[in-house]
């Protein structure tokens, strides 16, 4: 359970909080929540997401749910420190998009006196770990691992599964390209592409050998 960090005015260091999990998951949802608390306490926020993220809005983070707060888009984690100048509050979603330089400007504004709360899939469709995310959880004083529900057995999902031919480890997409899966389900899947991937070699391996 993660518990908010109350305000000591004596110590003069911020933290880090990650919300990692799988798409639709609810980090996003539970990365605006925690922002709108912190607004709504008239603290000063500013939210930061990869500029390449332009799935539902151009500036505004918006959750599958539709729920929404203004951000500010930048092309480099390095922009990060340069926009935050006296915050109370930073938030970063999609953090796995970024460069690695976001663990350090994460760490940086931490030891500012800032409250750092990031947001991002801690795992790539092939269930790899996702970029800078192992390591801002590592260095992070919470960390929450949220889940979505299984869309072939109901379970706890933690996995997203891709279901395009697309190689690319960073591709944007919704329920058309991708779905949570269990570990169960993921396995199966990913089990069941690869022999399809033989079949379709073997297939193309016959037809070039009756060519020749």
């Amino acid at each position: 359970m993660f518990l908010e960090n109350t305000v000591n005015h004596k110590e003069q260091f911020g933290w880090i909080e990650v919300i990692c999990g799988s798409m639709f998951s609810g980090k996003t949802e539970e990365l605006i929540r925690r922002l709108k608390r912190a607004q709504f306490a008239q603290q000063k926020v500013e939210i930061f997401k990869p500029a390449i993220d332009v799935r539902y809005d151009e500036e505004m983070v918006v959750s599958h749910d539709a729920n929404e707060i203004p951000s500010t888009p930048v092309p480099a984690a390095a922009n990060i420190p340069l926009l935050a100048n006296d915050c109370e509050v930073v938030g970063i979603d999609e953090a796995q998009f970024f460069d690695d330089e976001i663990v350090a400007v994460c760490n940086d504004l931490a030891n500012r006196g800032i409250r750092v709360i990031v947001a991002g899939l801690d795992m790539d469709f092939k269930g790899n770990p996702f970029g800078p995310m192992p390591a801002l959880m590592a260095t992070a004083e919470y960390v929450t691992k949220v889940h979505a529900v299984c869309t072939r057995t109901g379970n706890l999902a933690q996995y997203s599964y891709r279901k395009t031919n697309n190689e690319n480890v960073v591709m944007l997409g919704e329920q058309q390209e991708y779905e949570p899966l269990s570990r169960g389900a993921f396995y199966k899947a990913m089990l069941d592409q690869r022999v399809k991937a033989m079949q379709v070699d073997d297939a193309q391996e016959i037809n070039d050998k009756a060519k020749s």
